[in-house]
Order: structure tokens, then C-alpha cells, then sequence
């Protein structure tokens, strides 16, 4: 017997993460931070205006994530926020540069993993088909 999976919790379609971006973990964060809290739609209107990379790696999350929601269904996407945003450094790729006197300069080219959770302002009560059945037999 081993550990309970958590598949279901890292699946949800409000959450969307995207892996092995090239850009440095510390640019990427200036701009999650601009758009940590604010409504879903304001964040994509602040990131389309934003000239940074990781700006538009973060506004397709975004837009994923609203994508994903419409279709599951069940959700008020004009009231969606962005609850939780980070970024997590991913594997660094090491470079040389040659220098003079048969030396050699180590870049260091970074790479970050970047998640969003969007969410409803109060969250969302999931409803189970089982919860539903049993509030309609003790209703009665």
C-alpha cells in the first residue's frame, strides 16, 4: 500500500504550470508579482502592455487556465482571480565563453518553472454527484 495520489489535486483546471522556461526565475518573478490578486482579465490587460518574456509566457497560462475552466464548466469566469502565482528556478544550462589567455567564463543560462491557480473570490464549493444525492434524500 503506498501513498494516496494526489493527481486529482495537481489537475484541477484552475491550475496550469508550464515547465523548463528559459528566463531566470528572478525576472519572471517581477512580473508574477504585478499580477498576483488582480481579476483574471485585468492581469491578461497589464500583461499584453508589459515588454518582458516571462510576460507573455504568463499571460498564455492564464488564458489556459480561463480556457480550461469555461469548459469544465461550473465556474463564474468574469470573477476570477488569480489566487496563487510562483515561480520555482528549473535546471540551469551551463555554458563557456573563451576568453583571453586560454581561459574560459562559466554562463549560467537559467530556466524557471512557472504555476497559476485562478480562483472565485470566496473559492470554489466543489459539489460531488454522491453530496448532491444524499442532500436530496434528507430533504425529503
Amino acid at each position: 500500500m503506498g501513498k494516496p495520489s494526489r493527481k486529482s489535486d495537481n489537475h484541477a483546471p484552475n491550475r496550469v504550470s508550464v515547465q523548463m522556461v528559459r528566463v531566470s526565475p528572478q525576472k519572471a518573478r517581477t512580473v508574477i508579482n504585478m499580477v498576483r490578486g488582480l481579476n483574471a482579465y485585468d492581469a491578461l490587460r497589464a500583461l499584453k502592455f508589459t515588454p518582458r518574456k516571462a510576460a507573455r509566457v504568463v499571460e498564455k497560462l492564464i488564458e489556459s487556465a480561463l480556457s480550461n475552466m469555461e469548459s469544465s464548466g461550473g465556474w463564474n469566469i468574469d470573477e476570477v482571480k488569480v489566487q496563487l502565482v510562483w515561480v520555482n528556478p528549473g535546471p540551469t544550462l551551463r555554458r563557456y565563453m573563451p576568453r583571453a589567455m586560454g581561459r574560459a567564463t562559466k554562463i549560467l543560462k537559467r530556466t524557471s518553472h512557472i504555476h497559476v491557480v485562478l480562483d472565485e473570490p470566496g473559492g470554489r464549493k466543489r459539489v460531488t454527484p454522491l453530496a448532491q444525492t444524499t442532500d436530496a434524500v434528507t430533504a425529503e
